[in-house]
């Protein structure tokens, strides 16, 4: 590792390339490069993310983190890491301070891996406006997590709201075993299912977007059942149109799997961490069409996939929008 304290963005090229050369084939074949935006206290918990996604996709891994940025002095503080503790990835960990931290871009862009696609991962509360951050406009795909906003399901709704073809939520990604298990049912039936209901807490951002792709993908309006006694999505209920049910209902890591006139089944359904999230939204850089009628679905806003996928950069000084309001 190389420390660079009250350094350059011009220092972190040069160290960067010199532990490039000092690694040799270890820092070959990058599979892209990987944008994370993450708080100070959240650092070692992007880079254990990264660290697992990076042994299916060598990245070279950029953290930003970025801090008082009502500060006249500016500031940059870097670490480099090639291999050792973060797997087969090049990382560039940069601390930004001061005015420096609203034009990250100034530090970022000239350490972009060349010709490979650029994917930003917000490891934080997703941002209201991704037009606002020039981290998600250079970016082929952008990565958010909804659930870590103080109200998740409003946060997937302004999701829908700014969304632009390439944008994707980790939520999304932790309905894929759900979904896969759901749809399991439809290989042995042709029956039309006329109705759904999901038992989950009224805030779990994960049933509403469940509910959005039910309904995208069956044409109906699924019910919320609210519960207080599980903290995560507890079951999938469908009903079909010859009075059969399907049910998947979570227990810990597993999912008892019911369908009228048939035996139960137990399937696994675990919560992966969020590396193993991160590295399945990795594994595609074209636009999700699904998770975009889905969550048009759940916001009531359709044909998301229709929307330009270029954004224009719309910029927002915090410390004047704080002047401003006071």
């Amino acid at each position: 590792m190389i420390g660079l304290w009250d350094t350059t963005g011009n220092e972190v090229v040069k160290a960067l390339a010199a532990e490039r050369r000092s690694a040799g084939g270890v820092a070959s074949g990058l599979a892209l490069t990987l944008i994370a935006v993450v708080d100070e206290k959240r650092v070692r918990e992007a880079e254990a993310a990264a660290t697992i996604a990076a042994a299916a996709h060598p990245c070279r891994l950029l953290i930003v983190v970025r801090s008082d940025v009502e500060s006249q002095r500016s500031r940059l503080d870097a670490e480099i890491v090639v291999g050792g503790r973060l797997g087969p990835a090049e990382a560039a960990v940069l601390r930004m301070y001061g005015r420096l931290a609203l034009h990250a871009e100034s530090v970022v862009m000239p350490l972009l891996a060349p010709d490979v696609p650029v994917v930003t991962w917000w490891h934080s509360e997703p941002p209201a406006q991704i037009a606002n951050d020039f981290l998600g406009i250079v970016a082929d795909r952008r990565i958010t997590d909804s659930a870590q906003a103080p109200d998740p399901v409003a946060a997937l709704r302004q999701r829908a709201e700014d969304y632009a073809p390439g944008d994707t939520d980790l939520t999304w990604t932790r309905i894929t075993l759900w979904r896969t298990l759901v749809a399991s049912a439809f290989d042995t039936t042709m029956e039309q299912v006329v109705g759904a209901t999901i038992v989950a807490p009224e805030k779990d951002p994960t049933a509403a977007l469940m509910g959005g792709w039910l309904g995208a993908r069956l044409g109906i309006t699924p019910v919320l059942e609210p519960t207080t006694e599980h903290p995560r999505m507890r079951s999938v209920e469908l009903q079909c149109a010859n009075g059969d049910c399907i049910k998947v209902t979570r227990d810990e890591n597993t999912a008892l799997f019911s369908r009228t006139g048939q035996a139960d089944r137990e399937m696994p359904l675990v919560r992966r961490p969020v590396g193993d999230e991160l590295a399945e939204e990795l594994r595609r850089l074209d636009p999700d069409q699904v998770y975009s009628s889905a969550l048009g679905a759940l916001a009531g806003t359709p044909h998301l996939e229709n929307r330009p996928a270029q954004r224009v950069h719309v910029w927002k000084d915090p410390a004047l929008a704080r002047s401003a309001a006071s």
